[in-house]
């Protein structure tokens, strides 16, 4: 019995977890957030502060009167503008409110429609939304269905050599997005921003109809032609839907090291990962070789693996006219089956409608319907033999297929040394960059930015990134509803979790019930006994002491007690 108990402890403890999963699955943790540096303040009810003025006041008159249970105050979680430790290149917060050493274009997009060609669209400094960090400022995309371009220099140019490039900034859809993006350009010449602007690094998240996009770009430059082509990342292997979906703030990270390696990281974790050498496409390095496009196959160049033989002759038996089906001579017809009456006739009950005109129409005839008559039947009408599969039938002959002697291969071009290769084993010397900017359509406005980094030392992004976005992650994950309002919303999303947790709460029950209360009852034992006159033992009074003391011996919290309760709670 024992080991019963603890068969159904433990099970209805992992269909508990299962049922959790899908709620939990994708909730973070705060406590690492809220550990560096966040300032934490408690809610007080004013009611509360009140009520013990009272008590105070009137001393011993509340002295018999029970204290009033208080709930527990909800953390607030104060915003503390970031600010920048260590070598940087940009740290922007926006929490100054304005956009000073920002820069919106007015220009107008080449090969565009006149209505959406120019750069219109708004800009703005301002809260979230629904911001759980009052004070907590960023740079707003405004208006939907424009172009919108802002850019901003950084404090000094950033050069590639032996340092890291790490550029970090977070994103919010406040209103979700349909499509859009939220990339960033790093911008090599300050100038006049729009589409064709030469930038370095195109880097973020992008997104229209289901495909959800994170974008590494760099315009790499080749060493003989001084022609820039742009090279694409890998797609990341992670599902990047939640980051869209969510509204909530997440953090993207970009990270060029010097031996050519990159990361890609979202909320900190990396999504992307690779080589600049061997994970962009295209390549950045061209093949030594390339297939001579002068070369042309020969017109005797023999590619049949097989041919058919030449030397094989048709059978003189082989039949090509014999049908693949015959009649099966060996069927019978069907008892009853009536062979005068038609399978359907005409409708009785219909009746000619009154606008037909049979000079127009021609002659009307009623609807066919099933005949009645040959419901009962096995058939009607014309009785014929069923089809079956011809045992003499062979189609139509054709030589077998042998070795083709002849066979020279698949032709392929001869390969010649590529006249545009050239070897570049350091992609990540890309050209230096000056200026940060976004250039964006969205069909989505409220596009939230903030917290922009550029640095060469990761210790640096870290602290920034705890210091601004692990700070909204504490708040957002302070405001979020409780574990059964998370279930209740879980279930009105996807109803099959109440099935769940039905057999969550009823499936151990069930079990103790089977396992514990299904048995013969006293009574039935005592009569058993006098149904035979036999002698009943008289052991009632040893098994009221051995319960005795098995209570007395058994922990409160050990199997045994477990087991003691629920023989006293079953026993009839």
């Amino acid at each position: 019995m024992d080991q019963k108990i603890r068969f159904l402890v433990l099970l209805a403890a992992g269909l508990l977890c299962l049922n959790l999963i899908p709620i939990c699955w994708a909730e973070d943790p705060v406590e690492d957030v809220l550990q560096e540096d966040l300032d934490v303040e408690d809610e007080l009810d004013p009611g509360f502060v009140g009520a013990e003025e009272d008590e105070e006041l009137e001393g011993d008159l509340q002295d018999e009167a029970p204290p009033t249970p208080k709930t527990p105050p909800v953390p607030k979680v104060t915003y503390k503008a970031p600010e920048p430790m260590g070598e940087h290149y940009m740290a922007e917060s926006f929490d100054r409110g304005t956009l000073d050493g920002w820069v919106m274009s007015s220009a107008k997009k080449e090969d565009a429609d006149e209505d959406i060609a120019k750069y219109d669209g708004k800009w703005a400094v301002e809260e979230m939304k629904d911001s759980k960090l009052p004070g907590d400022k960023g740079l707003v995309l405004k208006s939907r269905a424009k172009h919108h371009a802002i850019s901003t220099l950084l404090l000094r140019p950033f050069t590639f050599t032996t340092k890291p490039l790490i550029v970090q900034y977070e994103v919010s859809f406040q209103s979700g997005i349909d499509c859009g993006g939220a990339y960033v350009k790093l911008l090599d010449k300050p100038q006049e921003f729009v589409d064709r602007t030469p930038y370095t690094i195109m880097f973020g998240p992008d997104k229209c109809g289901e495909d959800y996009k994170l974008h590494f770009i760099f315009r790499h430059k080749n060493p003989k032609t001084g022609e820039y082509e742009e090279k694409h990342a890998k797609k990341p292997d992670a599902d990047l839907r939640t980051y869209y979906t969510d509204k909530k703030t997440h953090l993207y990270t970009l990270v060029l090291n010097p031996d050519n390696t990159f990361e890609v990281l979202v909320d900190q974790t990396v999504v992307n990962s690779g080589s600049l050498l061997s994970d962009m496409t295209p390549p950045v390095n061209p093949p030594a070789e390339i297939e001579d496009p002068e070369d042309h196959k020969p017109e005797d160049w023999d590619e049949r693996p097989k041919i058919q033989d030449p030397t094989a002759t048709k059978p003189d038996d082989w039949d090509e006219d014999a049908a693949a089906q015959i009649p099966d001579e060996a069927a019978v017809k069907p008892d009853g089956w009536l062979d005068e009456e038609p399978e359907y006739i005409g409708d009785p009950a219909a009746v000619r409608p009154d606008d037909w005109d049979e000079d127009m129409d021609g002659e009307w005839e009623a609807p066919q319907i099933p005949n009645p008559a040959c419901e009962a039947a096995p058939g009607c009408g014309t009785w014929k033999r069923p089809m079956i599969d011809n045992p003499n039938y062979k189609g139509k002959w054709k030589p077998p297929m042998i070795d083709n002697p002849n066979y020279q291969g698949i032709w392929k071009p001869r390969k010649i040394p590529n006249p545009a290769y050239f070897e570049d084993l350091q992609p990540f010397k890309m050209t230096p960059f000056s200026a940060v900017g976004l250039e964006l359509w969205s069909m989505t406005s409220d596009i939230f930015f903030d917290n922009f980094m550029i640095t060469d030392d990761r210790n640096t992004a870290d602290r920034w990134a705890n210091d601004g976005w692990g700070l909204k992650k504490a708040a957002e994950s302070a405001a979020e509803p409780g574990l059964a309002t998370q279930m209740l919303n879980a279930a009105e999303e996807r109803p099959w979790l109440w099935v769940v947790y039905v057999l969550t709460v009823a499936l151990p029950l069930i079990l103790i019930f089977v396992f514990c209360c299904t048995g013969k009852s006293a009574a039935a034992s005592a009569a058993e006994y006098k149904k035979t006159d036999e002698a009943q033992p008289d052991v009632k009074e040893e098994e009221e002491e051995e319960e005795a003391e098995e209570a007395e011996e058994a922990e409160p919290s050990g199997p045994g007690g477990y087991q003691l309760w629920l023989q006293l709670l079953c026993r009839p």
